[in-house]
């Protein structure tokens, strides 16, 4: 098997570059003595001991890092100087430069948004400006170290060089709570940043203004990835201000005028602080305003005892991670699993408050909702793997989600594509809210207006855009007509075939038949005399020249991606697929062939495609069924082999222990079920496809109190592939198993053995189909 450089690499290169922007940070700067050791925060006890924030930090993982509560609205932490794809969550491990704690971040996005609300400790004479890597005199950015750091579920912490100052942060659901430690200083300030964003976004309107001397209140309106972003605050200080003062920077010199409303408007708190002394901060957010954001303090942190918001906001995520109890075979394991669900739980994040009122949209402020509303839906990545495993482990959200994106389609006219903040980014192909909506209907949740529903997928399939008119026309995309046609097309193939079984089952049997049709437009794209998916300018001639190797980023047919990696985005129609190749044994030839393949994917390939095997990209989601693929043709022991791979290889315990952009919980969600032992390869069939559990032993709660129990026997890093399989004590002899059997409850016994079962999955009737009955 090839496969990219090993991670150690990345890991030089990360340590080299921290010392780098260290030493040019630390050696301009002095560090302020006299303060004292702070109260220390009691370690955790629970599942969260095995969660490390600072897996997918180094490489490309771009996952957020900070103090949060699960899908809360504020993700608060650490931004550093230094931009560019590796900080699009504002942090990278290579980095050991500060310049403030943002409310709001990504993590795991291909692009950098949000950072609302930076506040930033200092001392000593004001500077407010944040500077850059070239530049950093007349700012206020610090070093720091790792040693200094702590970080943790709900908790993070670090040690500022220059100024002395420890800062410790958590968080509840739209509340981030601050607590500095401070040296002995007659000035000592908190600046809060309303121009700095993170990434793409940039202020476009700003207000600060004081209540009290312990209250200000303001908004930060911005443009970047999402193109009109709202958010209002309100920060509450345990200490009265003696000064305050907000400004304008009117230069790049940082000089200033006094302005409450501007693009380039800072906030600075001044004190004077004995050494050790504690100053605490609450900065509630609100999408609607100020007296929403100062009522969202009050309902979920109404008194200042840090240590409690710390142990609330680790019970809350030893509640989530304590929805799955499991053995391993060492403790980096577990750690990797932990830390995989965690990241499973940043987004979908809240987007409403404590009273139900949310920013729609449609630009208007909705009161009182009978549901949580919600944002940063990454649907090209997440409808594979995250969303089916919410329908397991977060049964209680997955209406939540559902009536979220019934309320966009009602306000844009179409399901979200790539929601951020009220704004429709239109990022990456297909419409993927389709899979979600209909996976949810067809398991049986009904917390959701299913005609609504019905209405909101099929509408978003007969829409004009982004090539769909030509696929009503012709049944497929010519190449000459869009950019990343065969992606596209493929993508709308998986999409509709999700339309047609829910309208299969609501009875609609002419919009069966019709969307049953467009389902099989996949074939359209596949020219038989090279074997490959490929664009097609007509329907008698394909785009020349061809290599199946190349990609070319935002350019070519494929999103981020070539032929060889998009000719198996069939899942939702496997034996078409395989006849399409020439049948079992061709079809296994090629995918064998994949991942051993060598080519030049070219100099323009996105980065994004990362994790090779060949010429399998782990690191990007058009791939993540792939593996499983060899039981639809009963060959479930080469699903165990490279599964296991995987799992072994492309997630560590690093820094840069996730092979590829982590995208919003994907990554993490494939982890998360593969190591548990089964993958949904078709994202809204139902059936979940066996693979080679990396655990010993796992046990689901499961809602109505029941409980699933999976025990992988003799399973080790040589016992791989699965001999046999019991269910409730009996024989079970399917390669897969449905959504409405692991709901039941009951116990899972998979014998593992060194060799692969010469019986076991094989049988044509025990292999998994993508129409289940």
């Amino acid at each position: 098997m090839k496969i990219q450089p090993t991670r150690s690499i990345w890991s030089i290169v990360a340590l080299a570059g921290s010392v780098a922007v260290f030493n040019a940070c630390s050696g301009t700067t002095k560090v302020a003595s006299g303060s004292t050791a702070p109260a220390a925060i009691p370690a955790p006890t629970g599942l969260t001991r095995f969660v490390d924030p600072y897996i997918g930090t180094g490489f490309h993982g771009h996952v957020f890092m900070g103090a949060n509560v699960p899908f809360g609205a504020v993700q608060l932490g650490p931004v550093n100087i230094s931009e560019g794809w590796d900080w699009c969550s504002g942090y990278h491990y290579s980095d050991s430069t500060i310049i403030g704690f943002s409310h709001t971040h990504l993590s795991g996005t291909g692009i950098g948004d949000l950072g609302d609300v930076a506040v930033m400790p200092t001392t000593g004479e004001v500077q407010v400006m944040r500077g850059s890597v070239k530049n950093k005199s007349r700012s206020y950015v610090s070093a720091f170290s790792h040693e200094d750091e702590t970080a943790r579920p709900g908790y993070y912490a670090v040690q500022l060089k220059r100024y002395g100052i420890r800062a410790e942060l958590t968080a509840s659901e739209r509340v981030g709570f601050h607590q500095y430690t401070f040296p002995q200083a007659k000035d000592s300030h908190l600046i809060i940043d309303l121009q700095q964003g993170i990434g793409w976004d940039q202020a476009t309107d700003t207000h600060l203004e004081k209540l009290n001397d312990s209250t200000l209140v303001g908004y930060r309106f911005s443009k970047g990835w999402a193109k009109d972003q709202r958010l209002y605050f309100a920060a509450v200080l345990s200490k009265p201000m003696r000064e305050f003062a907000s400004v304008q920077v009117v230069d790049s010199l940082g000089n200033t005028t006094p302005a409450t409303k501007g693009t380039r408007l800072k906030g600075v708190v001044t004190f004077a602080t004995k050494a050790g002394e504690q100053v605490k901060l609450k900065v509630g957010i609100s999408p609607v305003s100020t007296e929403n954001a100062l009522a969202n303090i009050q309902a979920e942190i109404p008194h200042w005892n840090f240590q409690k918001t710390v142990a609330a906001a680790d019970a809350a995520w030893n509640q989530e991670l304590g929805k799955v109890q499991i053995k391993t075979e060492n403790q980096d394991q577990q750690k990797v699993f932990y830390t995989a669900l965690y990241h499973t739980m940043i987004a979908p994040s809240t987007f409403n408050d404590h009273n139900g009122d949310y920013w729609g949209t449609d630009k208007k402020v909705h009161k009182n909702a009978s549901f949580t509303n919600l944002t940063t839906f990454s649907l090209w990545d997440t409808y594979r793997a995250a969303h089916p495993l919410f329908t397991i482990l977060q049964t209680s959200r997955v209406n939540d989600m559902v009536n979220t994106m019934l309320a966009i389609y009602q306000q844009q006219g179409k399901l979200p594509v790539w929601h951020l903040m009220a704004n429709e980014t239109n990022t990456m192909v297909g419409y993927s809210a389709v899979p979600v909506v209909v996976d949810a209907y067809l398991k049986g949740f009904d917390g959701f207006d299913a005609n609504l529903a019905y209405e909101a997928i099929k509408t978003t399939a007969m829409r004009d855009e982004s090539g769909l008119k030509a696929v009503k026309e012709l049944g497929f995309i010519p190449a000459n007509s869009e950019v990343e046609n065969v992606s596209k097309g493929l993508e709308y193939a998986v999409d509709d075939w999700c339309i047609a079984q829910m309208a299969k089952k609501m009875g609609k049997q002419e919009d069966y038949a019709y969307f049953s049709k467009r389902a099989k437009n996949y074939q359209n794209y596949f020219d038989k005399s090279v074997g490959f998916m490929r664009g097609r300018v007509s329907k008698t001639e394909w785009r020349t020249p061809f290599s199946p190797f190349q990609s070319v980023h935002m350019k070519s047919d494929f999103t981020e991606g070539n032929a060889w990696q998009y000719t198996w985005l069939v899942p939702q129609d496997v034996e078409g697929l395989v006849g399409l190749l020439g049948g079992e044994k061709r079809f296994t030839q090629k995918l064998d062939s994949l991942f051993t393949v060598q080519g030049n994917m070219g100099e323009e390939a996105s980065p994004d495609i990362s994790g090779l095997i060949g010429m399998y990209a782990h690191g990007n989601e058009p791939g993540h069924h792939i593996t499983y693929l060899y039981s639809y043709v009963g060959q479930p022991w080469k699903t165990a082999e490279k599964v296991r791979f995987i799992m072994d290889q492309f997630y560590t315990t690093k820094p840069d222990g996730i092979i590829g952009n982590e995208d919003v919980g994907q990554m993490s969600a494939w982890y998360v079920l593969s190591a548990m032992g089964f993958y949904p390869l078709n994202p809204a069939n139902g059936a979940f496809v066996f693979g080679s559990p990396m655990v010993q032993q796992a046990t689901l709660a499961l809602p109505n109190g029941k409980s699933l129990s999976i025990e992988a026997k003799n399973n080790s890093a040589t016992h791989k592939y699965i001999q046999s399989v019991t269910r409730n004590g009996q024989p079970y002899l399917k390669s897969y198993i449905t959504h409405q059997d692991l709901m039941q409850g009951g116990t899972l016994v998979l014998e593992m053995g060194p060799k692969p079962s010469p019986t076991w999955g094989v049988a044509p009737e025990n292999r998994p189909r993508s129409v289940m009955q």
